[in-house]
């Protein structure tokens, strides 16, 4: 069928149904945001996307000649426009969009480009206000920590040496790369939980509190249990997104697994999926529904240069000291590590055993986050009493429960 179609033909009707549509959405935008301030219609824009098309073919001087003299006239009507009250150049920049759609048929013979940057317009235009309150919403802080961000992956990262270091047996690139990907995971669930899940309510933020830190996310929500009757609905309601955020780490440190070594991720992903899914139905089964769902959420930014630096260290740290008792006390001593270890920040030592060269089993290896994963949890049911005063106790019991649960697991299973 498609050879029975001039191919020529498909590319100028595709121009043609893509121009009216843009110049139909510029319609409806102007009448409902700005009525007086944009020239042209949909046969306008319908026009320009032919005229563009017929003279790209014809050749690319014409091609030239014809935006210039589009451009003149655009700037004519702005300039007596802009006399009588302010306008918006959004119509040109559109008009512009539409009058390459000829030359960009040609080159790349697909539409998917013109496809997608329709998506785009209608998007953009639909969304300034959205967009809007999420620019006021974006203090001098955010484009500091931005510039963090691009600093740690963008500016250091493909400067460092990707020579081994003795001993540890990993590059500073490596090392550097970990703290890169730990960033983007707390960055980015830092930006979902305050621009596009703002004061949803607690189980949110266990959500994206524990792809974070679920430590931290414990210690915040069991903080706001303090100024809860034992009895309020609301108290139930923190316990699940306690639960929620353990679950989350489950889930988190199986996603990092994956990323640094599919190996060890495969021996782990019956475990960390199982206790997920365990920690989520206990979750559900503590939830109850209750009108007080919105919360605030800990809105410090987890991107910090000292943080990265300070992570970064205790990777080493952490590496220097697994190959240590690996050589030494074998199996053994890394099971006994690995449980101390949960009561600090695991995630240094998780990504020592991914991304080391040690002279153990991978078997060994992955019993040893998992019994992290394990004791970690009795940390966090611990803080959830001191922190709450013993108001979130339930959940304190429950994760108790998964960290017994866990370790034994990681003990007996490999």
């Amino acid at each position: 069928m498609n050879d029975l179609i001039p191919k020529d033909l498909i590319s100028f009707l595709t121009v043609v149904v893509f121009s009216f549509l843009i110049g139909l959405e510029l319609k409806t935008y102007r009448a409902n945001k700005e009525p007086h301030s944009h020239v042209g219609s949909a046969r306008t824009y319908t026009f320009i996307g032919i005229i563009g098309f017929i003279f790209y073919k014809i050749s690319l001087n014409y091609y030239i000649v014809g935006f210039i003299s589009l451009s003149i006239l655009y700037a004519i009507h702005y300039y007596f426009k802009n006399e009588k009250e302010r306008t918006s150049i959004i119509s040109f920049l559109l008009m512009a969009i539409v009058y390459s759609f000829g030359a960009l048929i040609h080159i790349y013979n697909q539409i998917w480009m013109i496809a997608l940057l329709f998506v785009l317009v209608v998007f953009i235009l639909n969304y300034k206000s959205y967009i809007g309150r999420i620019l006021n919403e974006i203090n001098e802080k955010e484009f500091e920590t931005l510039g963090k961000f691009m600093l740690l992956s963008a500016v250091i990262l493909p400067i460092l040496p990707d020579k081994p270091l003795n001993y540890i047996g990993i590059s500073p690139f490596k090392i550097w790369l970990v703290v890169v990907v730990i960033s983007t995971i707390s960055y980015g669930s830092y930006l979902a939980q305050k621009f596009i899940f703002k004061n949803k309510g607690y189980l949110i933020t266990g959500i994206f509190g524990g792809l974070y830190s679920s430590t931290a996310t414990t210690v915040v929500l069991a903080k706001k249990a303090l100024n809860i009757n034992a009895k309020d609905e609301l108290l139930s309601i923190i316990n699940s997104a306690i639960i929620t955020a353990t679950a989350m780490m489950y889930l988190r440190l199986l996603i990092i697994a994956y990323i640094f070594n599919k190996e060890i991720a495969k021996q782990i992903t019956v475990p960390m999926i199982l206790f997920a899914l365990v920690a989520i139905v206990i979750a559900f089964l503590l939830y109850k529904k209750t009108s007080s769902l919105n919360a605030p959420i800990d809105d410090r930014n987890p991107l910090e240069l000292t943080t990265a630096f300070v992570f970064a260290f205790l990777f080493v740290a952490m590496m220097a000291i697994t190959h240590y008792v690996t050589s030494h006390f074998g199996n053994i001593g890394l099971k006994i590590l690995s449980f101390i270890v949960g009561f600090t920040d695991i995630d240094p030592f998780v990504l020592s055993i991914l991304t080391g060269k040690f002279h153990i089993s991978v078997n060994s290896l992955a019993s040893a986050i998992v019994i992290a994963a394990g004791s970690n949890n009795i940390l966090k049911a611990l803080y959830a009493l001191i922190f709450s005063k013993k108001i979130a106790k339930t959940s304190a019991i429950w994760l108790f429960i998964l960290g017994i649960a866990t370790i034994g697991y990681g003990l007996i299973l490999y």
